[in-house]
């Protein structure tokens, strides 16, 4: 599903029926509503993936079905669903379309403040659409900025999925 259909979903359940303003607390809640389908698929696949034979093993020996699968079946999963965790996030990272909807479009100058008195009123300060704002602008000293602002979120998205890779590879098991 296109991330704008997330922004207009975000933008009717967060701001117009929670309450909430369009703020920090807004864009964080659409983006959470972004990746949990990634997250979730993963997941479930990562499951899939481990043989049953492992499950059955645990409850062969004297295992509730509980423990079998909180001992033997998540963990085997685990790679898996890290894997897909780290990728939906990578996915976040750079989505502006849903962050616009929910009040976005504010222009930040400074990094909202963990510490403020009400941080649910901070305006929204995100990546991509600071790179957005600078790229429109026509003097030199912000298209530096812009392709700065860039190389930056490829460089985090690179790190991000490097990590993912690391993590798959140190926690898989061969069955």
């Amino acid at each position: 599903m296109p991330s704008i259909i997330y922004g207009l979903l975000g933008l009717a359940v967060f701001v117009t029926f929670a309450g909430l303003q369009k703020s920090l607390l807004a864009g964080g809640l659409t983006l959470a509503l972004l990746v949990l389908p990634i997250i979730i698929i993963a997941s479930r696949e990562a499951v899939r993936a481990v043989p049953v034979s492992i499950e059955q093993g645990a409850m062969a020996l004297g295992a509730t079905r509980w423990q079998a699968v909180s001992r033997q079946m998540v963990p085997a999963a685990l790679p898996g669903m890290l894997t897909g965790t780290i990728l939906a996030l990578s996915r976040a990272i750079g989505e502006a379309a849903p962050l616009i909807v929910v009040g976005g479009i504010v222009f930040g100058t400074q990094v909202p403040s963990v510490n403020s008195a009400d941080a649910n009123d901070t305006p929204l300060f995100a990546m991509p659409l600071q790179i957005f704002f600078w790229a429109q602008d026509p003097r030199a000293s912000f298209q530096e900025l812009a392709a700065g602002g860039i190389i930056v979120l490829l460089a985090i998205l690179v790190l991000m999925n490097s990590v993912a890779i690391f993590l798959r590879n140190k926690f898989s098991r061969r069955w």
